[in-house]
């Protein structure tokens, strides 16, 4: 018992043993796990040892000791043993076949034995044949597969293999097949193969192997399956992938290779080709038109160019094409002897254009045909596809397509029996299809025409509806009875029709409601609560809603986004909002006539956005708010809110976006403010705020980008500003003006190398313009005027660039843009006494009266025109919302929409 061994030098004889440290017991005081690592155990033990007595040991670690022997055969006795590690305990020699007879184990650790020990046998299969609950092996160091000489299958799959792999293995001459698949911890590069290798069957993929392909890849000539998807593999293809003449299978979807792909078209056996989400660029070879075996091709999420050639959908044996999101344009041709096996094909988000080719309305086994995100024009009669008679999904949105439904009322039969899914998104349409009526939907998006009128209720009665998408139409009613028996709907998005009336009634299965910006007039139910247990996302935002925000929404339980702005809703905020389960991620509130004091009650906060400018809050910021740790937008601008700046927000590390301006905060910001958040290199933004910039209020809707600003104008801030702003690195966003600030503009704010809007205006600043300032280089908006800066103005790149008005009503202020020149110790010159009074009268009258108000007008309106005229700040906008949707509901997706010729990513609800 060595003397540094505190646990076995604990042990008493005298104390039942199940109180012994290192020792766990049942209820029935068997010893059923025993902890030794790291004791520095040395001596060993061998069969007749007394822990091979404890029949009921379910746990046995060993780890971290220097037993210096073999390990004993007799560890077969401990049968119900689920976890057994032995790593780096010293055991050397063979590892005795005893231990495969330990069944039920769940982890077997021999990690680092390997240098010393050896399987007592050569069939590595034998030896863990009875591991059938296994879960996790750890053998450290597998070169030791590589000394197996007869090995021809090695399958360590979902083995949670961690470390780097041996290169050895893969040059075993034996070896047919290597399948180290879904191992996500596990590291390597491949080696140089040897010349006629023996491998058929390679699978690496959700792993983090990397590196480059090697040419010598070539000499695997037998080779008939690859797999390296998810994987970190980069470069290009080798040429001598051409070699590969055997290959059925190749997947290598989800790396980062790149370049063309022209060796893989003498790979004539190859059954399917899965190379999506890569960086390939180049056209399809045209020597692809030889795989006349290819079931399935994948090509999507990559930069193919040129044309999609005919001989594609020729082939004879092809089921699926997948060529989405690239870059392939020009026209789609007709084409002779098509696959009639054809059942899939998707070719969205390229730039595909003309008529859509009658061939392709001829492939009768089409079960998916989606096209939308092209610029496939002309005119599409919905008669012209009835020939699809196996069509279940159809999405032909977002082109220049003009939809022609020549179907009736009285058509006796559905035009396609099997369609689950239909997409005609921007697409002219002026009415709702009649052929919808016959078929059970599952999925129907129809946003983005011109139709008008009333929704039908046959819609309603389609049992089968999960998704309905009517947004931006001229809808304006809906014929009644609505929303009947929908237990399946899950998904219902209405926003920027013309809706008028009172709230309809709402599914109870629904998890996602947008009304946002129609016309509907009432007040929200007190029921609110009871009809909505499933939903996630709730938007009544830009309506007419009035009256009070009942209390019962806060039994939504999985609510996390309550948008309920741009209403005239009055009374008091619920005070059980942000506590509601803690489940809440985006609550908007802004732009109401909402009273009283901001009272929450005290629970779990997960509010990453909080909106509640343009009401009538009055009181105190509530301290509840630091408990948000996940915060990243705070805006309570244009309230009544009565208090000091809130130093306590500094604890919420998260905070990107501050906005307190037009309130009556008062007295200096003399704590740190330390968002952590703001000094990053680059961080991401989300929804919608109001930000005084430029002059101007922009809302900034739909951010996700580098964005990140703080603006407290409007209030009575006083005192010097904080050094400490100098270190938010990543603002974009500074607004100060409209207070009281007094002293010198600190050097530091040069720092902020990426700020763009600089306001300081109307405050009580002193001295000269820090040089600093001239290393802004990306800014575009500066006001410093309204405060008494004297000297010369800095001389810089941007500096001068800025118009006179940027540093007007600062009297000893000199030098260009201004007109007035400096003397030669670089401050203004001086005038005659009888010119000095007549400017100074003026002056004074011009600031102190006309100003005040001129400038709070300016400042008021800081944010509206960026976002109208600059590009850049407005797309920032439009992706923030749709980053915290994307990562706050997983059934969300991107797709991409093209409009008036440019390319967006989109937020969509999946469809399937």
């Amino acid at each position: 018992m060595p003397e540094s061994s505190t646990k076995l030098k604990s042990w008493n004889q005298n104390i039942a043993c199940c109180q012994w440290r290192g020792v766990t017991c049942d209820e029935e005081s068997h010893v059923i796990g025993l902890d030794l690592s790291r004791e520095s155990i040395s001596g060993g033990f061998d069969n007749s040892s007394s822990l091979f007595g404890l029949q009921h040991l379910q746990n046995l670690n060993l780890s971290f000791n220097n037993f210096n022997s073999v390990i004993p055969s007799s560890i077969n006795k401990l049968e119900n043993l689920t976890y057994l590690n032995l790593a780096y305990a010293g055991f050397w020699g063979k590892i005795p076949m005893e231990i495969s007879q330990l069944s039920r184990l769940v982890t077997l650790d021999l990690s680092n034995s390997f240098l010393l020990v050896e399987l007592e046998i050569q069939n590595l299969g034998m030896f863990v044949r009875n591991f059938t609950k296994i879960r996790q092996l750890f053998l450290d160091v597998p070169e030791t597969f590589a000394n197996f000489r007869n090995l021809t299958t090695l399958n360590l799959v979902d083995c949670q293999l961690i470390g780097m792999f041996p290169q050895r293995i893969f040059q075993m001459p034996t070896l047919s097949l290597i399948d180290i698949s879904y191992n996500n911890d596990l590291h390597g590069f491949f080696p140089e193969f040897p010349l006629n290798g023996s491998l058929l069957n390679l699978l690496v993929s959700n792993t983090n192997f990397s590196g480059q392909l090697p040419n010598s890849i070539g000499n695997l000539r037998h080779l008939s399956f690859l797999d390296l998807s998810f994987s970190q593999f980069n470069g290009s293809l080798p040429n001598s992938v051409s070699n590969l003449t055997q290959l059925v299978h190749l997947d290598l979807h989800s790396n980062n290779f790149s370049g063309s792909i022209l060796s893989l078209g003498m790979c004539k056996k190859l059954q399917s080709i899965s190379l999506s989400d890569n960086s390939f660029t180049g056209a399809i070879p045209a020597n692809f038109e030889d795989l006349v075996n290819l079931v399935d091709i994948h090509l999507h999420n990559n930069f193919f160019t040129g044309m999609i050639p005919s001989f594609i959908f020729t082939l004879p044996s092809l089921h699926e094409v997948h060529l989405s999101n690239n870059k392939f344009e020009g026209q789609l041709y007709d084409f002779i002897n098509a696959s009639s096996r054809i059942q899939w094909l998707d070719l969205r988000g390229n730039h595909l254009e003309g008529p859509i080719p009658i061939s392709l309305l001829q492939l009768t086994n089409l079960h998916d045909l989606i096209l939308s995100y092209n610029k496939f024009s002309g005119t599409v009669e919905l008669n012209m596809l009835s020939k699809l008679r196996n069509l279940t999904t159809l999405d032909i949105s977002y082109n220049n397509l003009t939809i022609i439904d020549a179907s009736t009322p009285l058509t006796p039969f559905p035009l396609f029996p099997s369609l689950s899914s239909v997409s005609l998104a921007s697409c002219k349409l002026t009415s709702f299809p009649q052929f919808l009526k016959n078929h059970s939907l599952v999925h129907i998006d129809l946003s983005n025409n011109l139709i008008v009128g009333t929704i039908p209720h046959w819609i309603w009665e389609n049992n089968f509806l999960m998704h309905i998408n009517l947004s931006y139409n001229y809808l304006t009613d809906w014929e009644k009875p609505m929303l009947n028996n929908l237990s399946s709907l899950f998904i219902l998005d209405f926003h920027s029709n013309l809706l008028h009336g009172p709230l309809p009634t709402l599914p109870q299965s629904a998890v996602y409601l947008d009304f946002s910006s129609n016309n509907l007039s009432s007040v929200i139910s007190s029921k609110i609560g009871k009809y909505l247990e499933s939903t996630m996302f709730l938007s009544f935002a830009s309506n007419n809603l009035q009256g009070n925000i009942p209390e019962t929404i806060c039994n939504v339980p999985n609510l996390k986004v309550l948008d309920l702005s741009n209403n005239s809703l009055t009374g008091t905020i619920p005070k059980c909002l942000i506590a509601m389960n803690g489940t809440l991620s985006i609550l908007d509130l802004g732009r109401n006539k909402l009273s009283g004091t901001i009272d929450f009650l005290p629970g779990l906060c997960s509010l990453r956005t909080l909106h509640l400018n343009g009401n009538s809050l009055q009181g105190k910021l509530p301290k509840f708010l630091a408990s948000c740790a996940t915060m990243e937008i705070l805006d309570i601008g244009h309230n009544r809110i009565h208090d000091h700046f809130p130093c306590w927000l500094k604890n919420i590390s998260t905070l990107r976006i501050l906005i307190l301006q037009s309130n009556k905060l008062h007295g200096s910001l003399k704590y740190h403010l330390q968002f952590e958040i703001l000094k990053l290199d680059q961080v991401y933004y989300q929804d919608r705020v109001t930000v005084t910039s430029k002059q101007l209020q922009m809302e900034l809707v739909k951010i996700l980008t580098i964005f990140t600003a703080i603006d407290l104008s409007c209030n009575k801030f006083e005192g010097q500003i904080p050094e400490g702003l100098g270190e938010l690195n990543a603002l974009y966003i500074l607004n100060l003006s409209h207070n009281a600030f007094s002293g010198r503009i600190p050097p530091s704010l040069g720092n902020l190398k990426d700020l763009e809007s600089f306001d300081l205006a109307n405050n009580n600043l002193s001295g000269n313009i820090p040089t600093q300032i001239t290393d802004l280089s990306f800014l575009s908006f500066l006001n410093l005027s309204g405060n008494h800066l004297v000297g010369r103005i800095p001389t810089g790149t941007q500096i001068q660039s800025f118009p006179a008005d940027s540093f007007k009503g600062n009297d000893g202020l000199c030098g260009p843009p201004l007109s007035q020149n400096c003397s030669g110790d670089g401050m203004k010159e001086t005038p005659s006494p009888a010119s000095n009074s007549n400017v100074d009268t003026k002056n004074s009258i011009y600031w102190n009266f006309i100003s005040v108000e001129v400038g709070f007008t300016f400042g008021i309106g800081i944010i509206v025109l960026p976002l109208l005229f600059y590009m850049p700040w407005r797309t920032r906008y439009w992706k923030f919302v749709d980053g915290i949707l994307y990562h706050t509901f997983p059934q969300l997706d991107f797709v991409h929409e093209r409009r008036g010729g440019q390319s967006y990513s989109i937020l969509r609800w999946k469809s399937h």
